[in-house]
């Protein structure tokens, strides 16, 4: 037992020093999972300035860009897990993270180290910069430096709010997939689905292939109008897998990540090869928490939806899945603003609001003026394990659990709830 002690406190020692540096990486600039809208930067000088005075080369990447509402980050994991099951060594870019910052940036599954984001962090700090980049850019610049260090055969991209603006619209990526266009971050992006798409038609490039996850009659002609006037071809979805076991919306994604390696490959893909893929997502990217159910009799499942489209098509899913009664526990970032018909399908379940512990959660005061706006009187949990333990005696074993609503609510999970 003593033998193991110095190895214990060097980890200790360690894990101190990593936890210490992302306190650091997360209050000395400016991050949306932190402090939200003031954190948002748009521009792409700052980045451009980060790749140059770490001497990075960004033309060297072969990267996949993807945007979009909702989905985006799903796709990005489905095909990086189909490029890993091809043999390809894939780089992943997503945002945001759910219990550590390594999730942000892997290869073939495995996270950054935490000596390399130590490291890059301690040069961050020495930088004598004219600007103070923000969170974001600092992330996406690691994973650039990353990936080239690892010589990626391909490296997929997911946005971080928007497109045109965003930190990552400096790749020369070979592809470009935007996956829809919803309602979201409107006081960033633009009131109208007409203006978010805008922004988001910024990241198609010239004489780069367009793939569309779905022709949308708000969006497609802005898509088509701007791809050819870039003389970028556009392809539209094919849903022609069936992937029972998936979310109909979860469906659309696997099947666009086909189509996008289809292209790349030249060739179809086999049969095998995309079962492994879904079979392997998790190990290949990390991918979880949409829908992921982590326990049967009763079902509980956990799901990172935080807009109108995906909460309502969660909800939909979940009932679906149920044959007893759904609960919902729904947890949500101040300012986060549901339509109605989302409230609708919320209170068509038995639902608990919950207040998460990142800063940016909802107050009991604020579900206590939703309760107010609608004449309820929902139960209003103050942490995710007062919710659990408020259920557990209503629970039967063919009811149904959803916890969904925001990243930082599944991040406050913990099996041993």
């Amino acid at each position: 037992m003593r033998q193991s002690e110095p190895h214990s406190t060097l980890f200790k020692l360690t894990q101190d020093n990593y936890n210490s540096k992302i306190d650091w990486l997360f209050n000395q600039f400016p991050a949306f999972q932190k402090q939200g809208g003031m954190a948002y930067k748009p521009g792409l000088s700052h980045t451009l300035s980060l790749l140059k005075a770490f001497h990075l080369d960004i033309t060297k990447l072969k990267a996949i860009h993807i945007a979009g509402t909702n989905g985006k980050g799903s796709t990005c994991s489905f095909l990086a897990s189909l490029m890993t099951e091809s043999g390809k060594k894939a780089g992943l870019f997503t945002s945001p993270h759910i219990y550590d910052f390594r999730e942000r940036i892997r290869v073939n599954g495995n996270m950054i180290s935490k000596d390399e984001v130590l490291s890059f962090i301690k040069e961050i700090q020495t930088l004598k910069l004219a600007f103070k980049p923000s969170f974001f850019e600092i992330t996406f610049v690691l994973a650039v430096k990353h990936f080239l260090a690892q010589e990626c055969d391909i490296c997929v991209f997911e946005t971080g709010m928007g497109g045109r603006l965003d930190a990552t619209n400096v790749l020369h990526p070979i592809a470009t997939a935007i996956t829809n266009i919803s309602m979201d971050h409107t006081e960033f992006l633009g009131e109208t689905l007409e203006a978010i798409a805008e922004e988001k038609a910024g990241i198609i490039k010239n004489d780069t292939p367009l793939f569309l996850g779905k022709k949308e009659a708000h969006s497609y002609s802005i898509f088509k109008e701007k791809a050819d006037s870039k003389k970028s071809p556009v392809f539209i979805n094919e849903p022609s897998y069936t992937f029972d076991e998936l979310p109909n919306y979860q469906k659309e994604n696997f099947n666009l990540a086909i189509q996008i390696l289809r292209f790349i490959n030249k060739k179809e893909i086999r049969n095998d090869l995309i079962f492994k893929a879904l079979n392997h997502l998790e190990q290949n990217t990390g991918y979880g928490k949409r829908m992921e159910c982590i326990q049967d009799e009763p079902k509980v499942y956990l799901d990172v939806s935080h807009n109108n489209e995906g909460i309502q098509a969660s909800i939909e899913f979940a009932k679906k899945k149920t044959k007893g009664s759904l609960y919902v526990i729904l947890g949500s970032a101040k300012g986060k603003i549901y339509d109605r018909h989302t409230f609708e399908q919320l209170f068509s379940t038995k639902i608990s609001f919950c207040v998460f512990s990142n800063t940016r959660s909802k107050s009991v005061e604020d579900w206590q003026n939703i309760n107010n706006q609608f004449k309820k009187e929902i139960t209003i949990n103050r942490t995710l394990q007062d919710a659990f333990h408020n259920l557990s005696p209503l629970l039967k074993n063919d009811d149904t659990v959803l916890i969904t609503g925001s990243f930082f609510l599944i991040s406050d999970y913990n099996p041993s709830i």
